[in-house]
């Protein structure tokens, strides 16, 4: 029989003995070539360098907007929900809170299974990798050294912070696409909130992007169904961890993938014309505020925050006002201009209709690009009128058409614009900034930026100069005749006499009807007896920035002044007289919340508390029988011509319509006791108007954004706008009430002075 063969285990033995070392030896020697590399410094670990976006925050803590290139605002792991935790934890590294940035047991599976079980990648080895990983090598020799400084920094992550800090800084980094970085933008912009406010369903769509914020994203509609069933495997996994009951777990799975897009760029979101001024003045800080090492503050990285005056609540009331009454307005314009040849333009031949496109052609940035490229006029001609496929705004929302591009410069002609500011006048702080109907497509600020003739919206200042100058009474009264001013008197070249609106003369005004009504007579000897120098200065005091020439035509509005000159000056009235500086910016802090400079506005004395107190109640005049009438109750109002129907206001208001020539510029100014408001409406030019009064008036085109934006404002109790009269002067010399009567002063003496209608109704007003 033949002798068995005896096995050689000794041979086995050092066969394995030589695997083990030979594995030692080659980590070992894997550390050692990683030693060699770079490595993060203990500073870097400290502070590790992610560009951090400057968050603009209101004055109610909400924060409306952000400068960045990557548009990442970190938050603690305080701010974080536990069913986000409890999703990633389950999700991405089930032992997280045993291990010591390597988790061994999984990296042993995954060697075993080849990886068919998953990775083995801790949080913290992710963390190390999105910190410290430019981008992972395609050769394996280079990414198995990456790999094994991932390990060496993770240990060294989990010795310096704790877990909590190192799920936060996990989160803060990871991108989720459509300019979401980190968790907070990407609650934001795929939710619409905070991270602290996500539920369980929106935790699991963040972790489930993870894995691939591409292939798993649930915005986009080629990945909706992978984010789907992705986001039900991690409902899974949080069932298998217990985070949550199987029945949990079953009834979340049948859930419908639901989100709220709502992307953050410069031109969405609120407030995005103010948030285009604000970065100008931020760019103008920075250099004028350098760090303590002499380098420049980058508001795209250095994650500053900056405190805003703007109120969010008042701000999206503002612009959902706007947005409501102009894509109104903008119907009734479109069903006008059907019947015009030369539409959008009025009053002008084709000649100057082509001047006035090409005009606008030139300023294109398409014509700006084929030029730098040396294209010649027939070429940039012929791109103009060549039909392409394109994407255009309209108030229904943005519509996919073909059109030529020469075609969509005319098809915007017709849009009318509009722009609101709303200040607190006793502390400058701007509320509210509507700069146009959409920045996207109408980049032009009519808040700063635009200049427009303000008409009958200058003459209170007329007025003032006359009650400050002479202690002039509302119920001082004047002939409702021509008035004349001779040539040479003031410099002008010829004799100058104004009309009244609809050829409209006799009997006696007083100031209060002549202002309500807006009686171009009236000013015209107001201005003449102050002297037009003097009317400019108070303007100037009152916050007027642009140069005024000193003409009796100023009287009427001859004058072009932005928005913010227009509220700032009207504000003075509200605050007794003393002009406070407009004021956007409270405070600037830098990325730890230590306060770079704190900002104060200038205050200075225009009128006396007196003088402004009766223009108050002059320009309360106007919208209880004049022109701004419409904002009153039913009975006494004029139905709104757009709308068809009044606004029912009953607390006392302050303000005054505007409508310059040919109807270009329709303006409305309300004030309220802590808060003043302006509104201009018009074309982009002044050949784009309403053929008619009606519907081309200041109480028409601007009054009506007003009584929309304050009936949501009051309709927010929180806000606390006044609804009371304004404060009342404890001696008040000057006689403002006018009725049919004579009235007594203090001492029982009567008050000489004609007695007038108490109301003067004007249907229109307009200055020529």
């Amino acid at each position: 029989m033949a002798r068995k063969k005896k096995t050689d285990f000794k041979k086995y033995i050092k066969g394995f003995w030589f695997l083990i070392l030979s594995g030692i030896l080659a980590i070992f020697l894997l550390f050692f070539l990683t030693s060699l590399g770079d490595l993060p410094t203990f500073e870097e670990l400290e502070n590790p360098q992610t560009n951090l976006a400057t968050e603009v925050i209101s004055s109610d803590g909400v924060t409306i907007g952000k400068y960045a290139t990557e548009n990442r605002t970190p938050i603690h792991y305080n701010e974080l929900p536990q069913n986000l935790i409890d999703a990633l934890i389950a999700t991405e590294d089930e032992r997280f809170y045993e291990h010591s940035g390597i988790d061994f047991r999984g990296t042993l599976r995954a060697v075993v299974k080849m990886g068919s079980g998953g990775g083995a990648s801790t949080i913290t080895q992710q963390l190390a990798k999105n910190l410290f990983t430019k981008r992972p090598s395609s050769n394996i020799f280079k990414r198995l050294l990456q790999k094994a400084k991932e390990w060496i920094v993770a240990v060294k992550l989990e010795r310096q912070y704790t877990k909590k800090e190192i799920i936060a800084m996990y989160l803060n980094k990871q991108g989720f696409l459509f300019n979401a970085s980190g968790i907070r933008s990407a609650s934001r912009i795929y939710f619409g909130k905070e991270a602290k406010e996500l539920d369980v369903q929106e935790a699991a769509i963040l972790v489930a992007m993870l894995k691939n914020p591409r292939q798993y994203n649930p915005h986009r509609e080629i990945s909706k169904k992978k984010s789907f069933s992705r986001r039900n495997v991690v409902f899974a996994q949080m069932a298998k961890n217990g985070f949550i009951t199987s029945q949990e777990k079953d009834s979340l799975q049948k859930l419908p993938l639901k989100i709220n897009f709502t992307p953050e760029s410069h031109s969405d979101g609120y407030a995005t014309y103010f948030r285009s001024y604000l970065q100008k003045q931020l760019r103008t800080w920075v250099r004028k505020n350098p760090k303590a090492n002499g380098e420049q503050y980058n508001i795209f990285k250095d994650g500053l925050k900056i405190h805003v005056t703007l109120d969010s609540r008042i701000q999206r009331y503002a612009e959902e006002a706007v947005k409501e009454h102009m894509a109104n307005l903008q119907s009734h314009f479109f069903k006008e201009q059907k019947s015009n040849k030369t539409a959008p333009f009025y009053d002008i031949k084709d000649s100057t209709v082509n001047v006035i496109l090409q005009r606008a052609k030139r300023n294109t940035d398409r014509y700006r690009r084929m030029k730098k490229a040396g294209k010649t006029a027939k070429e940039i001609d012929t791109s103009f009128k060549k039909k392409t496929a394109m994407r255009v705004f309209s108030w229904k929302g943005d519509l996919d058409t073909v059109m030529s591009p020469m075609d969509s410069i005319r098809y915007y002609k017709y849009f009318l614009r509009s722009g609101l500011l709303s200040i607190e006048p006793q502390t400058g702080h701007v509320k509210a900034w509507v700069g146009g109907i959409n920045n996207k497509y109408f980049k032009y600020d009519a808040v700063q930026q635009q200049k427009r003739q303000v008409g009958s919206t200058f003459k209170p200042f007329v007025y003032a100069t006359a009650i400050n100058q002479l202690k002039m009474s509302p119920c001082d009264s004047f002939p409702n005749v021509h008035y004349t001013i001779p040539k040479g008197k003031y410099g002008i070249p010829e004799e100058w006499r104004p009309d009244n609106s609809g050829d409209r003369y006799g009997g006696m005004l007083t100031l209060k009807a002549g202002l309500a009504g807006s009686v171009n007579t009236m000013s015209a000897r107001l201005i003449d007896m102050v002297k037009p120098v003097n009317v400019v200065r108070l303007a100037k005091l009152a916050g007027i920035e642009t140069r005024i020439r000193a003409n009796p035509s100023i009287a009427l509005g001859a004058v072009e002044l932005s928005l913010m000159e227009m509220v700032s000056a009207y504000s003075t009235f509200a605050n007794k007289g003393l002009r406070v500086s407009p004021m956007i910016l409270t405070r600037i802090e830098d990325k730890n919340g230590t306060i770079l400079e704190q900002f104060t506005p200038e205050t200075k004395e225009v009128l006396s508390e007196e003088s402004s107190y009766v223009i108050l109640d002059l320009l309360k005049g106007v919208t209880e029988s004049g022109s701004g009438q419409r904002l009153r109750n039913p009975y006494t109002a004029l139905p709104d011509v757009v709308t068809g129907f009044p606004y029912k206001f009953e607390n006392p208001i302050a303000g005054k319509t505007g409508t310059t020539q040919n109807q270009s510029d329709g303006w409305f100014m309300g004030i309220v006791p802590n808060l003043a408001t302006g509104v201009w409406t018009g074309g982009e030019d002044r050949s784009t108007h309403f053929e008619g009064i009606g519907k081309g008036q200041g109480a028409t085109m601007s009054l009506p954004s007003w009584a929309l934006f304050m009936k949501k404002c009051y309709a927010d109790p929180t806000l606390n706008i006044s609804q009371e009269d304004f404060e009342k002067p404890e001696k008040l010399s000057i006689k403002i009430n006018c009725g049919d009567q004579e009235d007594e002063d203090e001492d029982g003496d009567e008050l000489e002075g004609e007695k007038v209608p108490k109301k003067v109704v004007i249907k229109e007003d307009i200055d020529f």
